[in-house]
């Protein structure tokens, strides 16, 4: 009889209704037939998403520069894949679920190093920094000072109005003896500035400089540049014709340049991963991407979502990059330690 009993109860605990929940839940996976069948959809979602990460830079420009929009905003892909997870599971579709190994595999593939790592190193002797200052800024003196608290070494401005260029020179006077503005841009710095000059981007007014700055280290060669705005319209597309152009006037005179160490600092509407500004980031190297922490989004300031704002180097070592507290623009000011 005990022997019978314990038989009975053994049975009973073992039933579906009676176990726990996990054992519930795997009871009821295991007898639903359609949990392979269901989801292909979304399944596909997930390859088509891949797809478009891997072969991002074949996507053609022609219409509406379509891949060059994409590639500006391609680290926000990720955000489809906790989508398509939780459709997958309100779907209770073991297909769809494992379809998203691809895409997160691929994201992590191009976005894990600079999400999960922190690359910034110790030393160097030069601090530089940039910051479209916007040209509606309506406090030039405190936004000018507040980029000269980083303590950077050479500071370099975009849109900078003709009206308000004296006040930036006035609040940057202390900190930076030596400074030249050609046209809409400008340079400042601790060290002595020679040799400014405007460069051409093909646009018919200033918006680009260079000038050799001697530091305790050697002369490096600095550029600072303001590519032409870019446009998403429903009629149109990603308009950015006269920015491709710049860019690639801008990466010939980089090109042509005979001093060794150049440092490209500025405002270049575009992100490292726009194939349309191959001319000048195939020759040079992102201090975000080499040595940075994070994305380093920089614009708009309220809410990052793309780091247009550039610091690039040739014959350089980038030692660290980083975002600086936000001002009166619509940019996020940045800055970066470099070796020369």
């Amino acid at each position: 009889m005990v022997q019978a009993y314990r038989t009975d109860t053994e049975g009973a605990g073992a039933g579906p209704g009676h176990g726990s929940r996990l054992g519930a839940l795997r009871h009821r996976l295991a007898s639903d037939r359609g949990i392979w069948r269901r989801g292909i959809l979304l399944a596909l979602c997930s390859v088509l998403l891949t797809v478009v990460m891997v072969l991002h830079a074949d996507i053609p420009n022609a219409i509406g520069n379509l891949g060059s929009l994409i590639e500006t905003f391609l680290p926000w892909f990720g955000l489809l894949v906790p989508v398509l997870l939780v459709l997958g599971l309100v779907r209770r579709s073991a297909t769809a679920v494992i379809a998203l190994i691809l895409p997160v595999a691929v994201w992590l593939n191009l976005f894990g190093g600079l999400l999960f790592s922190d690359k910034s190193g110790s030393g160097g002797g030069l601090t530089v920094a940039t910051h479209n200052v916007n040209a509606g800024n309506p406090d030039p003196t405190g936004t000018a000072q507040q980029v000269a608290s980083s303590g950077a070494d050479i500071v370099a401005l975009q849109e900078l109005p003709g009206g308000k260029v004296a006040a930036y020179e006035d609040a940057l006077a202390d900190a930076y003896p030596h400074h030249s503005v050609q046209g809409t841009v400008g340079l400042w710095s601790k060290y002595p500035v020679t040799d400014s000059s405007p460069v051409d981007i093909k646009l018919g007014w200033t918006r680009a400089m260079r000038a050799t700055v001697t530091t305790p280290e050697g002369r490096v060669k600095v550029y600072v540049a303001h590519l032409p705005s870019v446009r998403v319209k429903l009629n149109a597309g990603f308009t950015a014709n006269q920015r491709d152009d710049s860019a690639d006037a801008l990466g010939e005179a980089i090109a042509d340049e005979p001093i060794e160490r150049v440092v490209l600092l500025g405002d270049l509407n575009g992100t490292m991963n726009d194939r349309s500004l191959n001319a000048v980031t195939a020759q040079m190297r992102s201090t975000q991407g080499a040595a940075g922490d994070g994305f380093g989004f920089s614009w708009p300031a309220a809410f990052p979502m793309a780091r247009i704002d550039q610091i690039m180097v040739r014959g350089v070592e980038p030692l660290a990059s980083w975002t600086l507290p936000a001002t009166d623009s619509d940019h996020l000011p940045i800055a970066a330690r470099v070796e020369l």
